[in-house]
């Protein structure tokens, strides 16, 4: 990135100073960004994508001690460590400002500063920030595709990845279809000290409850029909590494009792055999229902809830991600135009307004796809806002969605009190407000 390109945010309680800095960098950054108050600067940085930070040290107090500077600062590091922060000082306070170097900022310029010492300031800080591109692009060659981002949002999963992943705690992914969910646990796994071991994924949402035990827990020759020589399970395969459950908010209550007792004695059992194996893993989970529909416990187990969520990373959706829309819709259109061989593509104005103003209820995966098509169809270097083109598949797939876990809370229901009254049919039907012959209805369709 360069200057030009660049937001900058200052804050400092002189308004001759933001004045004066407003007016220099007006030609040199994309977008310049002043506040007096300190105690805004957590809310602008929700707000807008910020590349580089000059922080006054001294406020309210008379005296220069610098601890505004100092908290502040350690602030801006706790909620958004990867953003470069210079350090603005008088001359008598080197000393504070060498000491704000050891508290994470990047550099400092003395007040009165000569404009052309600030600029190259600016520019040495944003090359310190590209350097650590580790923070805003998971790009490694590892397959991580996608997973980047400057929003303060997305800074903040990344940061509880690097500090979550080097730990064998269990954790809870939580996300819309489509935001990145299964690139977050690759990360995790990536970064861990397991990462030499085996990744292993299984999307367990999908698996039948024929299948559920016989993929996940392995089975011996004989034990079924079909059992034609030994099979090793998803839980043996990941041993010593990681085992990826998706969609596990979609597994029924009966297949969740299985795999709790195999999470508790950390000791998995084949089908057809008596013979406990040891297993040792580290478990990520992963589901697109909200946390407020797995604490229904007619729908999840508590117990399992707390042995698969040590913590939980939540994904936002990518509407909620500001400028990451665009920098996601870069990223793609270089992959696709290198795999199609189309040279160098550009987006143009008008197609990036179109992108940020779009809604995305398909996340990441409907930008990719959309990204592709455009690539594929353009006939020249760059693409417009008629190259965007927006499926009407994910709109249809909100409802689909939607309807499927309105049927599924429904079944639940009915089944937790037909279950409560002992299989009597009329006394569940008149706490449930239906008639007996609807109650039937609903016992046949859901196969009950």
């Amino acid at each position: 990135m360069q200057l030009k390109d660049a937001c900058i945010l200052l804050i400092d309680d002189d308004t001759d100073v933001l004045t004066a800095v407003r007016l220099l960098l007006k030609t040199e950054v994309k977008e310049v960004l002043v506040e007096k108050n300190p105690e805004l600067i957590l809310s602008i940085l929700s707000k807008h994508s910020v590349d580089i930070i000059l922080l006054d040290m001294n406020y309210k107090s008379p005296i220069n001690t610098g601890n505004e500077g100092f908290y502040w600062l350690k602030e801006i590091k706790r909620k958004q460590p990867f953003i470069p922060v210079i350090m603005i000082t008088a001359y008598g306070d080197i000393d504070l400002a060498v000491r704000s170097l050891k508290e994470g900022a990047i550099d400092f310029v003395v007040k009165p500063w000569h404009n052309e010492r600030l600029i190259e300031t600016l520019k040495t800080a944003l090359k310190e920030k590209e350097k650590n591109n580790t923070a805003t692009s998971w790009d490694d060659g590892s397959g991580i595709e996608g997973l980047i981002g400057k929003s303060a949002v997305m800074q903040n999963v990344f940061l509880k990845i690097k500090k979550l992943a080097p730990t064998d705690a269990n954790i809870l992914i939580l996300g819309e279809n489509g935001t990145g969910k299964d690139g977050i646990a690759k990360a995790i796994h990536l970064f861990s000290v397991r990462n030499k071991r085996p990744y292993v994924k299984v999307d367990v949402g999908s698996l039948t409850e024929s299948l559920f035990e016989s993929e996940l827990f392995g089975y011996k020759k004989g034990a079924f029909t079909d059992a034609k020589e030994d099979r090793v399970g998803r839980f043996e395969s990941a041993n010593e590494g990681t085992l990826f459950l998706d969609e596990i908010g979609n597994i029924s209550l009966q297949q969740q009792a299985k795999l709790l007792t195999v999470l508790q004695n950390r000791q998995v059992t084949r089908l057809g055999s008596h013979e406990a194996k040891a297993i040792d893993i580290r478990l990520v989970c992963a589901t697109n229902i909200s946390f407020q529909q797995l604490a229904d416990e007619s729908r999840f187990r508590k117990d399992l809830i707390y042995r698969i969520n040590t913590v939980e990373i939540t994904i936002p959706p990518l509407r909620q991600r500001g400028d990451d829309i665009i920098l996601l819709a870069e990223y793609f259109t270089d992959i696709y135009a290198r795999k199609y061989s189309k040279g160098a593509i550009q987006i143009d104005r008008k197609a990036k307004q179109k992108l940020s103003a779009y809604h995305f209820p398909g996340n990441v995966r409907e930008l990719q796809y959309a990204i592709e098509r455009a690539v594929i169809m353009v006939e020249t270097d760059m693409l417009t806002e008629d190259d965007i083109i927006f499926s009407a598949l994910e709109n249809k797939e909100s409802a689909v969605t939607l309807d499927t876990n309105l049927t599924l809370m429904e079944k639940n229901t009915i089944q937790r009190v037909v279950e409560k009254h002992n299989g009597n049919i009329t006394r569940a039907a008149k706490e449930l407000g239906l008639t007996r012959t609807a109650l039937y209805r609903r016992l046949s369709k859901y196969d009950m």
